[in-house]
């Protein structure tokens, strides 16, 4: 699934607590984008036919994130596994270790991964 720059910056917001009334997150986003509470409310209704967040309007603050951070995450993962490296996880691994540095207890942390999934 795709989510642009703007839905994740709703969701982001979202993420910071359970659930928002349209002048909370309005307020937020007014902040960091500058929006309006008719640009807020656009946003929501299209992300909730999306699937990405939930409108419960017998609610006092109606709106909420429909998936998490780590929902998220696993789905830009596997999306960009597939994409760029057709699947090939080693391949993807191998270009984030030679691009970065990795520190002592991360290494370990990553050998012991590797030892539980015995490759």
């Amino acid at each position: 699934m795709h989510i642009t720059r703007s839905e994740r910056d709703v969701l982001e917001a979202l993420w910071r607590g359970e659930s928002f009334a349209l002048g909370e997150l309005a307020a937020v986003l007014k902040a960091g984008r500058g929006w309006n509470k008719n640009t807020v409310y656009t946003y929501l209704t299209r992300m909730a036919a999306k699937g990405l967040v939930r409108i419960d309007r017998a609610k006092p603050k109606p709106y909420s994130a429909a998936l998490s951070r780590e929902e998220w995450a696993e789905s830009e993962r596997g999306e960009l596994l597939e994409q760029v490296y057709k699947g090939a996880a080693g391949e993807l691994i191998a270009a984030f270790l030679k691009e970065s540095r990795l520190s002592h207890a991360e290494y370990e942390r990553l050998r012991r991964l590797l030892d539980e999934m015995e490759v």
